[in-house]
């Protein structure tokens, strides 16, 4: 078992295995994550959450790693979640976006974690949220979530984020198709990334476009930027981080900062809640309690939402 105490003090110190360790802890759904949740939340809070999502192909982990080159030039720690889809064999990470940043590898101010979604729908692993608590009380000061890539499904990491980066491409269809399902309504600050192809300055009009189809600001609601960027040239990208920190500066002025935090608190104590819920129901199968309730509704003596209510009820004391 490990000693949490220990592997808490080190993380702060900033050592990279320490943080490693706690991550795996919470990944592995470890009888020891209780304790490392506790030990852990007197020192969060204090990092800004950054989510980038899109279309795959628009070039997330090329601009993630721009956007931790341009931090760390501020002398910003950096923390980056890189999620990516799961192998079905193993469970792991597919594509593993250490390799793709492999630059910040040996920068001490920087750490970097593929995480497998493993099955889970919404762009995000189930464990991102621990993750983001690891890193923030490691003294990550940014921490940049770059989600799986899968399109219309990953308006999860609005959720999660204080601040969501919207990622699209010129000459990718999809991108704005996206919109009519949802995820451009989630963005806080729009990137049209690659900007040095053909139709970059059609695909920042016609987002334009869709973001003001959508409207319904009132005076002084945040209106999100649209910010051209070549990533792999590191144009643009302090462009980028400027629009961050005006959306950070507003919320804060606002209080919309803290309220997307304890909006965020709440999803994370609902799954939490629901997940322990399923493990007990699971338990259930062959109880004789849900075979005594089963026979009732099968005999017409009870309709299966009454059954279910008196299930829950006995399963919650309530």
């Amino acid at each position: 078992m490990a000693d949490v105490a220990t592997l808490v003090e080190q993380a702060r110190e900033g050592r990279p295995r320490a943080v490693a360790r706690l991550i795996s802890l919470v990944e592995g759904a470890s009888p020891q994550l209780r304790e490392v949740m506790a030990a852990l939340a007197p020192l969060t809070g204090g990092a800004y959450v950054v989510g980038l999502t899109g279309s795959p192909g628009v070039g997330k982990s090329t601009s993630t790693s721009a956007m931790v080159t341009a931090y760390r030039k501020a002398g910003k720690r950096i923390g980056v979640l890189a999620v990516d889809p799961s192998s079905p064999f193993s469970g792991g990470a597919l594509l593993g976006d250490r390799v793709r940043m492999s630059e910040h590898a040996s920068d001490p101010g920087v750490y970097i974690r593929s995480m497998a979604t493993r099955g889970h729908l919404g762009g995000l692993a189930w464990a991102a949220p621990q993750a983001i608590r690891v890193l923030d009380a490691a003294g990550c000061e940014v921490i940049l979530v770059e989600t799986v890539g899968v399109g219309q499904s990953e308006v999860e990491i609005a959720a999660q984020a204080d601040t969501s980066v919207v990622l699209l491409a010129p000459g990718m269809g999809d991108g704005i198709q996206a919109a009519k399902a949802g995820i451009l309504e989630i963005g806080d600050v729009y990137v049209v990334n690659k900007a040095d192809r053909d139709g970059a300055d059609a695909t920042v009009r016609e987002l334009n476009h869709m973001l003001g189809l959508g409207e319904s600001r009132a005076a002084g609601d945040w209106r999100p930027p649209i910010v051209k960027t070549v990533a792999a040239r590191g144009e643009g990208v302090e462009e980028v981080l400027e629009a961050l920190d005006k959306h950070r500066a507003w919320m804060e002025e606002r209080g919309t900062l803290t309220e997307r935090r304890r909006s965020r608190a709440a999803h994370e104590i609902e799954t939490i809640a629901l997940t322990a819920l399923r493990s007990r129901l699971a338990d259930l199968r062959g109880d004789a309690r849900l075979s005594a309730l089963a026979a009732r509704v099968t005999d017409g003596a009870l309709d299966p939402y009454a059954a279910a209510d008196e299930l829950v009820a006995g399963l919650t004391g309530g």
